[in-house]
């Protein structure tokens, strides 16, 4: 095991070490309920692209700059390598949106470019008035963040079945565990120090999207 290697899963271990003993939760993890980490695939990129949008409720605060949160976005190939990651601002009531063609998967850490992929969204509080996907944790998860996404599936319906149907979904709450945030962290961060600018999703833009088959 190399060098690195090894520093980076010491700093793992400690991280989710230290996640555990912050939660005032017995169980080390953030309860589903909170909407705090969401999570949704999305299908057939090599058929048309799929969107992701974004908004932010209000719940910490309804004016900006002090209710402004992160919405670190992670995105996954299905062989469950992390080959994307990037963080949006969203101020209260705003819309904003990624394209998985043109944000996520355009510029990954790999050189293959999956046609399908599984989206991660991690809410927190700025750090120093910035946004970076690498620097979440126990202390600053934020409630607030709402998340659709708008993806394509194949037509099954009809004879003979062609083309593709819009589908259009909530992304799914999901309980996030010690481990879970500081692999998401850990990775990314690992990701921007050698990936030679590879691996960084574009930013978000201000906006809702649609998908379209092509």
């Amino acid at each position: 095991m190399n060098r690195k290697l090894q520093l980076m899963l010491a700093t793992l271990v400690f991280s989710a070490l230290s996640f555990a003993q912050s939660l005032p939760l017995a169980a080390g993890a953030v309860p589903e309920a909170d909407g705090v980490f969401q999570v949704h695939p999305l299908y057939n990129l090599n058929a048309g692209d799929s969107y992701v949008n974004l908004t932010n409720a209000g719940t910490l605060s309804g004016f900006d700059p002090t209710g402004r949160i992160c919405v670190n976005v992670y995105t996954f190939s299905p062989d469950e390598q992390l080959i994307s990651c990037c963080s949006c601002p969203v101020t209260p009531n705003a819309l904003n949106s990624l394209s998985a063609r043109n944000d996520l998967i355009s510029n990954t850490l790999t050189p293959a470019v999956p046609t399908s992929i599984v989206v991660k969204l991690l809410a927190s509080l700025p750090v120093a008035g910035t946004c970076n996907p690498s620097s979440p944790n126990a202390a600053n998860l934020v409630r607030g963040m709402k998340a659709w996404a708008t993806t394509l599936h194949l037509n099954t319906t009809g004879s003979p079945a062609v083309g593709y149907q819009l589908i259009d979904n909530e992304f799914s709450k999901a309980e996030l565990s010690a481990s879970e945030l500081s692999k998401l962290t850990g990775f990314c961060g690992f990701i921007q120090a050698n990936g030679s600018g590879f691996g960084i999703c574009k930013a978000c833009r201000l906006g809702g999207l649609g998908a379209v088959a092509q």
